[in-house]
């Protein structure tokens, strides 16, 4: 026995409204709550390792960092390489340049921190233009 007979059969049928309602309210709610940090930090200018030699330009100061951390401003060696006698070094070596290009040569041993200390006396003398120095491979 069917009792079922003429009886349609009613296929389950999927409501996306109330699915997209949830989606729209968990998306407003994370960009709600999301926060966005902005980093400070120094400007920096990544040079690109080519073969050609650029021409020195006549408001470039060379800051030369050693391996064993010693710092020279223009071949000068510094007495302490500490963030304010490298920062007193920078404003005497650029007169009266008032935006001079500061081109960091660091030896490939030299400690991350001596290099960060260059980088925080320029920010500290009010130099924006940092450059490093590479060396192409042999």
């Amino acid at each position: 026995m069917n009792f079922q007979r003429g009886r349609g059969h009613d296929d389950p049928e999927i409501n996306l409204i109330p699915f997209i309602d949830v989606l729209l309210v968990i998306i407003i709610f994370l960009m709600l709550t999301t926060t966005y940090a902005k980093f400070s930090g120094l400007e920096i200018n990544l040079p690109t390792a080519d073969a050609n030699q650029q021409a020195e330009q006549p408001n470039e100061v060379s800051v030369a960092v050693t391996a064993a951390g010693q710092v020279l401003v223009n071949k000068t060696p510094l007495a302490s390489p500490d963030v304010r006698a490298i920062s007193e070094a920078l404003r005497r070596a650029a007169g009266d340049n008032k935006d001079p290009l500061i081109v960091i040569n660091a030896d490939a041993k030299a400690t991350h921190q001596s290099v960060v200390d260059v980088m925080q006396a320029a920010q500290s003398a009010g130099y924006a233009r940092i450059s490093f120095a590479t060396q192409s491979a042999p």
